[in-house]
């Protein structure tokens, strides 16, 4: 396309997403002034703080800290503090097996039953299809500090978690001496880090203690070192027996190693169990964990991995590097992957709220006292504040950044962080929904690297997983169900057949590396997996009603329906999501084989002769989607899950421009699920609406998630935040932090591989003036929006491939473009192309 120059804006950069867009920038800063809406905003650097006014009562008021396999939770107590220790391959069990000889002639029963319409005994029978359950993931421990009686007589507490630096600041004071505690988890040093000082020399003195729920042994090496071995047990909780003798699982090793400093400072042994530290000015901990966990193949029993000498090696590395060397590193990587992405909303210059002015909104002390997270989630029904929205955004990419880097494990239920030994539903990935959101802002908010777990996870359950299907369902290719843990469990679960009966759980991850394509046009990601996925998809279709293929057994996640003559039944054949997901990779394997050259393979013809034979979409008599093949009663019509709607979100084969009539149908589904629902569903719907361009809906499940729930308590509703703004079911579950931040980026930018939405679903009247800079969308491109008066005032975009991106849309305009590679195009409201430049001019 052609692009002049002319008299109009220049963008300010803040910061962009790679070294060389960075020196586009400095270019750009050369051009005229912008707009006085992005000047404005930019003028200083927004607060990013989860901010408590005392210690942690209870763990959801614990600030969460991480590395991606390392985790801790900053409890802040003053007199005593907890510093809580996870690391994520603590697991109980061992490899197991994931197949079923006998489930064949199962298989046979239960499809049978389905064709003679017979649900509610085809769901009783489904129960011979069963696996086992799966293992569960384990805290590491504690690193107890306790600071004495004269440390029970405080004032002037605050306790922070900064997303700008992700660290965790605890200040109080005792008299005159002001306390500090600053705490962070390096990934280019593989440590937790914590640094306690005062403000006047020889004032540091603490009894530091290891200890945890896991069978373990302390030991102190010398005045410096504190050394936890232990075990995890060799079978879940509930199948073990007393106190069984487990020798067998995972092994693990936490070292503390202590840096002092001072000329009175000293440290010294106490009941070889404990170190005693007196009259420092300064101590450093560094914390290295790890474990004998050798890969999900591996029998705990059969690792040579030794956690100790890991661990020991790791803190060695560490012993001549300065508290500063350390914090430069871990700030360097870190904000290397958070400033990708910058977000700031406003209500604009004319808001004359009565309860408080922007600024003191943004303040964490207003009037002398400390306003707290909770406090800002309590007053957000009646404030709003857009700048809590901007915050919860970039909450979710700094768990996401903290719980899940390359070479790490999956990011589970609760992330990393957990405290339980019996964790809520075992805190393992579940694949209906839960892991899959944990995933869903990686892309779109400029955070690919963060997903690799993902794909090498992936990898693991393929190997299973084409056991299962070889020997459970007689089929090639791989399959996995609903519930999977580290040791990559691939068959189904046990408990309920509405659960378990769902081999689907592979597909769906399946369409996250086409997603990866289609975001990076990086040819390099796992294709055989993709080809291995859709493989079993084809032999598990078998001839059906009305002359589609089908899908026999079929649930759709989580819910059951009244058959014809009034029984509760959740077996049956080709629910819509069974549909929607084979449809999504079926297109996913055509499309990647068309662009690998791979076209003319026996797995690409048979995928052609079943997508017309696919069913269609169908319309319920309420002008609902149906969710099952037959118009079944549904006694539950606020169920969680929306699995129905798979299809508008997160898959592709229900749009707007092509499917008005059964976007028209979604957007009725929604209104009849209604808004109540565990926080993962409230973020989904979020996202539902946001793809239907529906700006105030979208943003009623904005209103609906910020809600706070009292911690330690049983409520009456689902969702919601706790104080330390993690998302609840309740109790905690980690997707929603997730799939709020995906959410919003759907609200603001949204695409395909051919086309750029700007702004499709801001509500205008709330967030009239804002920014975001580095959001990501198919096609390689990213893309920096400014809008003011809730109009947009500057678009640019760039790639680094040359894309297939031929459209960009904002409201009812549409325009036609041709993005080249490398180069930056700014964009007006009317869509004009003001102008254009080499990426690293």
């Amino acid at each position: 396309m052609e692009c002049s120059g002319n008299d109009g804006g220049e963008w300010v950069w803040v910061r962009l997403p790679t070294q060389a867009e960075a020196v586009a920038a400095a270019a750009a800063e050369q051009q005229k002034s912008p707009s006085a809406a992005a000047t404005e905003m930019e003028e200083e650097e927004r607060p990013l703080k989860v901010v408590f006014a005392s210690p942690a009562e209870y763990f959801t008021d614990a600030a969460p800290i991480g590395n991606g396999s390392l985790g801790g939770m900053v409890w802040g107590g003053v007199a005593t503090e907890k510093l809580q220790l996870n690391h994520d391959t603590l697991w109980t069990g061992a490899p197991g097996n994931y197949t079923d000889p006998e489930a064949p002639a199962a298989l046979a029963v239960v499809r049978e039953l389905v064709n003679q319409g017979r649900f509610a005994d085809a769901t009783e029978a489904a129960r011979r299809l069963f696996g086992g359950q799966s293992e569960v993931y384990q805290p590491l421990g504690d690193i107890n500090l306790e600071f004495g009686a004269t440390h029970q007589a405080y004032d002037s507490y605050k306790r922070e978690l900064d997303l700008h630096t992700a660290t965790v600041l605890v200040t109080y004071n005792i008299g005159e001496v002001r306390y500090m505690r600053e705490h962070f988890c390096s990934n280019p040093h593989q440590v937790i880090v914590t640094m306690i000082s005062a403000n006047i020399p020889g004032q540091v003195s603490c009894t530091m203690s290891l200890s945890s729920r896991l069978k373990n042994n302390v030991t102190v090496t010398n005045a410096n070192e504190l050394v936890m071995e232990g075990i995890c047990p060799s079978q879940r909780p509930s199948l073990r027996k007393g106190n069984s003798n487990d020798v067998t699982g995972i092994k693990f090793a936490a070292v503390v190693g202590l840096q002092i400093g001072g000329n009175t400072g000293k440290a010294t042994v106490v009941n070889d169990q404990q170190l005693r530290l007196d009259n420092a000015d300064w101590v450093v901990l560094v914390v290295a964990a790890s474990s004998s966990f050798n890969g999900p193949f591996v029998n705990p029993a059969d690792s040579k991995l030794d956690p100790t000498s890991i661990a020991l090696n790791t803190l060695n590395l560490t012993r001549n590097l300065t508290y500063d060397q350390l914090k430069a590193a871990h700030l360097d990587d870190y904000q290397h992957l958070f400033y990708r992405l910058t977000i700031q909303l406003s209500r604009g210059l004319k808001d004359t709220h009565s309860l408080s002015t922007e600024k003191d909104r943004l303040n964490e002390e207003v009037g002398g006292e400390i306003r707290t997270s909770a406090d800002r989630v309590k007053s957000f029904s009646i404030d709003e504040d857009p700048s809590l929205v901007e915050l919860l955004f970039q909450y979710g990419r700094y768990l996401l950044i903290s719980c899940s880097r390359p070479g790490t494990q999956v990011s589970n239920l609760q992330g990393i962080w957990n405290q339980e030994v019996a964790p809520a539903w075992d805190a393992a990935p579940h694949l209906n929904i839960n892991l899959q959101m944990n995933y869903w802002p990686a892309l779109p908010c400029n955070l690919s690297e963060c997903q690799e777990p993902l794909f090498d996870f992936l990898a693991s359950l393929a190997v299973n997983g084409s056991k299962t299907a070889k020997v459970n369902y007689q089929s090639s290719g791989w399959v996995t169900h609903h519930v999977t843990d580290i040791w990559a469990k691939s068959s189904a679960f046990l408990k309920n057949p509405k659960h378990a009966v769902w081999p689907m759980g592979g597909a769906w991850l399946c369409i996250h590396l086409w997603e990866h394509y289609q975001f990076s046009l990086d040819k390099n990601k796992a294709y055989p997996l993709l080809e291995g996925c859709a493989t079993f998809l084809v032999d598990w279709l078998i001839d059906g009603h009305g002359g589609y293929l089908e899908t026999n057994p079929s649930t759709s996640p989580e819910h059951a329906f009244l058959t014809p003559d009034g029984q509760p039944a959740s077996v049956s054949y080709s629910t819509t999501m069974d549909i929607m997901i084979i449809r999504e990779v079926f297109s996913a394997v055509l499309l990647s084989a068309e662009v690998l050259g791979k076209s003319d393979t026996d797995l690409v013809k048979n995928i052609k002769k079943a997508l017309p034979r696919l069913p269609p979409i169908q319309i319920a008599r309420d002008r609902t989607i149906m969710e099952w093949a037959l118009d079944f009663q549904d006694p539950e019509i606020h169920h969680r899950h929306l699995s129905h709607l798979f299809g508008l979100y997160p898959g592709h084969t229900i749009t707007l421009e092509k499917n008005a009539d059964v976007c028209e149908a979604a957007a009725n589904s929604l209104y009849k699920r209604g808004e109540d629902g565990p926080g993962w569903s409230t973020t989904w719907k979020m996202a539902l609406w946001a793809r239907l361009f529906n700006s105030e809906n979208a943003y009623r499940m904005v209103l609906k998630l910020i809600t706070v729930v009292p911690p330690g308590e049983k409520v009456d509703f689902e969702g919601g935040l706790y104080n330390n703004l993690w998302t609840a079911h309740p109790p905690f579950q980690i997707d929603a932090n997730f799939g709020f931040t995906a959410a919003i980026a759907e609200m603001l930018l949204q695409s395909t591989q051919n086309d750029l939405y700007l702004l499709p679903a801001l509500p205008r009247d709330k967030w009239p003036r804002g920014c975001v800079k580095g959001l990501r969308a198919r096609g390689d491109v990213t893309v920096n929006l400014c809008w003011d008066e809730g109009e947009l005032q500057e678009a640019l975009l760039w790639s680094n491939h040359g894309n297939s991106v031929t459209r960009l849309h904002y409201g009812e305009l549409v325009t036609a473009i041709a993005v080249c590679s490398s180069t930056i195009y700014k964009f007006n409201r009317g869509l004009q192309c003001l102008e254009a430049w080499p990426l690293g001019k």
